[in-house]
């Protein structure tokens, strides 16, 4: 038998020459990984830089790269500096990108205000009422230079969509005014910085009900946006009321979706559906990106390309081909107006366009050259999406496809011959082992984010996905886009009603299969988050594995995989809110709040993040940790770090700062100081602290505790109020 033995190193080398030489069509496709990386890097600094010193950075890399092309002949060398040209091209972009959209924010500790202003859109639901985005005119206490031009306010109750004011509603309402909060816990998600780039700069929890009042005309960009929203606002609730006139009252949910799907407005979708879509790896289907214009898009295509064929004098004179991607452009255009042109729905928009402008130029509709070139325009328009798991989940997958489809050569049909029956079951055997091989590969390339920035995989997500997005591409897309039309030209709910029938069951079927697999034993994994290296480790294994040519791709493959295999740090003991109004403690691996239900988004996340459980009673489980009132809390001495904690923003008296301090680890205050006097051996905290250091996280450190704070990693920054 002949030993296996390993190449020499002469071998070796002309083996790594032959792949890199692979790659000089495929340098191109590395674009947008550069361009996104010098946008990364200006996201993750620490300190605004100058505009003058990202000009500086750009036209250096710029002479590198023409003097590389004048002076070298190493198409490599040529390549790299290329490369490097476009990441500083991408730090000053997203450098002016981010003075450009530069905007007043709502001061710290606003307190209660009067706003008067417009009603621009009605927002994604909250647990307390319905969310509106409003732009102000006038606030109390704030000048005009320094209103923010946008702000979202929750209105209180839950009387639905119906008392929610529609875009385009002049409104007066008394509000709590904060600017938009920070992480709730170190490393976790800042909400600032997108708020920031969406031009939001204050949020807020109304008093009362708004009333509507009398307001100067808004400016002409104002009243567009708020009358196409307050189309969008229309058509939602039609669609929801024809389909469950349809469907009947019990619908499943059916209506709530398809309203959802078409115009991104969820407020007729009840929270549990919500919840089982997310928790069945669905939650894609809440959100408008690709699978929802590919389909809609698609459909659009397909129809006009038949509707041309069948039409053989029209065939004859036009290229039909071109004529139904003109018409999908279209359709593309109307749909991203309708669904509100949210991020995602943007970034799905241009990579369909793209896809469509190529079919008329004569090239591939779908491939890698053609997602660099959309991923390139994303990141020159809106380069902050580098670092958002919309834009890193839906470019990976899409890669991954189009990669697997590179690899995975169709052979000849082996069923040519065989009867009808025998060879429509090996199609459809080959139909199915494809399309669990998308789903599979589609997941493994979304697991990273889903891991990092959610703490949570889908154990179903493949059959999830596999079964739901079936339904969602080939029946309910389809059918709303025709109910669409239906509505458009005016026709009856009556002769509409076959249509608007198989969009609710469609909607049906999907929720269902998100109630199934969420339901299902073993539904879902929780990870804790791994340290951000893994993660840039992971999404540069994918992009190898994606764009590089040869057999050397496979290393990207382990990369892919740092995330769920990175070593977890020792997780925190105790966690502090941002403007310490709560805190929990963790117990045998379960987090225990110092004030249930009050916090309770910023201490789900921060127990996803690291890994905890949330206890069933919180509310039981702190009274034998904690002694509270309305006061604040004294520990009762059975966890470490005991933690006590004053909510009134005065400082406490002597006697009450003795009984806070008697006993406890660490004393938290919500006070400007503390009064005079020694603690004992508590690490005393007080308003000044959060206000310089944000959201802490408590560590054991050795007979001590140590704290890491929020602030300090996201810097000095527009979005951070420091």
């Amino acid at each position: 038998m002949r030993r296996a033995r390993l190449p020499r190193p002469a071998e070796l080398s002309t083996w790594l020459r032959a792949e890199i030489a692979a790659q000089r069509e495929r340098a191109v496709l590395w674009a947008p990984v550069a361009f996104g990386l010098g946008a990364a890097a200006f996201l993750g600094l620490k300190a605004e830089p100058s505009v003058w010193g990202g000009a500086g950075l750009a036209a250096a890399g710029l002479v590198g790269f023409a003097a590389s092309w004048i002076f070298s002949r190493h198409v490599g060398v040529i390549a790299c500096a290329g490369l490097a040209a476009l990441a500083a091209a991408g730090f000053l972009v997203a450098k002016l990108h981010s003075d450009g959209v530069a905007a007043p924010i709502a001061p710290a500790r606003g307190g209660v205000v009067t706003l008067e202003g417009w009603v621009v859109d009605i927002d994604t639901p909250s647990e307390k009422g319905e969310r509106v985005l409003i732009a102000p005119v006038a606030i109390s206490g704030l000048a005009p230079e320094a209103t923010p031009t946008r702000v979202r306010i929750v209105l209180p109750g839950s009387g639905g969509p119906e008392s929610a004011p529609p875009p385009g509603t002049p409104i007066r309402l008394t509000t709590l005014l904060d600017p938009p909060p920070g992480p709730a816990a170190p490393g976790a998600y800042d909400f600032a910085r997108d708020a920031w780039f969406e031009g939001i700069g204050g949020v807020g929890l109304a008093m009362r009900a708004p009333v509507m009042t009398a307001l100067p005309t808004p400016p002409w960009p104002v009243r567009l946006e708020m009358a196409v929203n307050a189309l969008r606002w229309r058509v939602a609730g039609r669609l929801a009321h024809d389909i469950t006139a349809v469907l009947g009252p019990d619908d499943g949910g059916a209506a709530g979706l398809a309203a959802a799907v078409t115009t991104s407005h969820q407020d007729w979708l009840a929270a549990d559906h919500r919840d089982e879509l997310r928790g069945s790896g669905l939650a894609h289907m809440l959100a408008i990106a690709g699978l929802h214009t590919a389909a809609v898009s698609g459909f659009a295509f397909f129809a006009f390309r038949f509707a041309v064929a069948i039409w053989p004098w029209l065939a004859l004179r036009v290229p039909g081909k071109k004529v139904a991607a003109v018409a999908a452009l279209a359709v593309v255009a109307g749909y991203l107006v309708l669904s509100g042109a949210h991020p995602p729905a943007r970034r799905a928009a241009i990579t369909a366009s793209v896809a469509f402008l190529a079919i008329l130029v004569d090239r591939r509709a779908v491939s890698l050259h053609s997602l660099a070139v959309a991923a390139l325009i994303i990141l020159f328009l809106e380069p902050e999406v580098v670092v958002q798991p919309g834009f890193e989940m839906s470019f990976c997958a899409t890669a991954s496809l189009v990669a697997l489809a590179e690899v995975w050569r169709r052979r000849a049909d082996a069923g040519a011959g065989l009867p009808w029956p025998l060879a429509m079951a090996r199609k459809l055997r080959g139909w199915l082992v494809a399309m669990a091989v998308v789903s599979f590969v589609a997941g493994a390339a979304t697991g990273p984010f889903a891991i990092q920035h959610f703490n949570r995989v889908a154990n179903y997500g493949v059959l999830a996905n596999l079964s739901a997005d079936f339904v969602a591409s080939a029946l309910l897309m389809p059918s709303l886009a025709l109910a669409l039309f239906a509505q458009a030209v005016g026709l009856s709910a009556s002769l509409a009603a076959p249509v608007l029938w198989l969009a609710g069951e469609s909607a049906r079927a999907v929720i269902f299969l998100g109630r199934l697999f969420a339901g299902a034993p073993g539904a879902a994994m929780t990870l804790s988050s791994a340290p951000e290296i893994a993660l840039a480790i992971s999404y540069l294994g994918i992009v190898f594995a994606c764009l590089w040519r040869g057999r050397l791709r496979w290393i990207g493959l382990p990369m892919s995989a740092a995330v769920a295999l990175w070593p977890r740090p020792t997780p925190p003991v105790a966690w502090i809110a941002a403007d310490g109004d709560d805190a929990a403690v963790v117990v045998a691996g379960r987090e225990i709040p110092m004030k249930p239900g009050a916090r309770g988004y910023a201490t789900q996340l921060w127990a996803q993040r690291r890994g905890f459980t949330l206890v069933a009673d919180a509310a039981a489980a702190g009274r034998a940790v904690y002694d509270c009132d309305r006061r604040g809390c004294l520990p009762l001495g059975a966890v470490r770090p005991a933690m006590s904690a004053s909510w009134m923003r005065k400082a406490p008296r002597g006697d009450r700062f003795a009984d806070l301090c008697a006993g406890a680890d660490i004393v938290i205050l919500r006070s400007a100081f503390a009064p005079a006097g020694p603690c004992g051996h508590a690490l005393v905290l007080t308003r000044a602290d959060f206000e310089r250091g944000g959201a802490a996280e408590v560590f054991a450190d050795g007979a001590g505790w140590r704290l890491a704070w929020s602030q300090p990693q996201r810097g000095h920054r527009p979005w951070t109020g420091s």
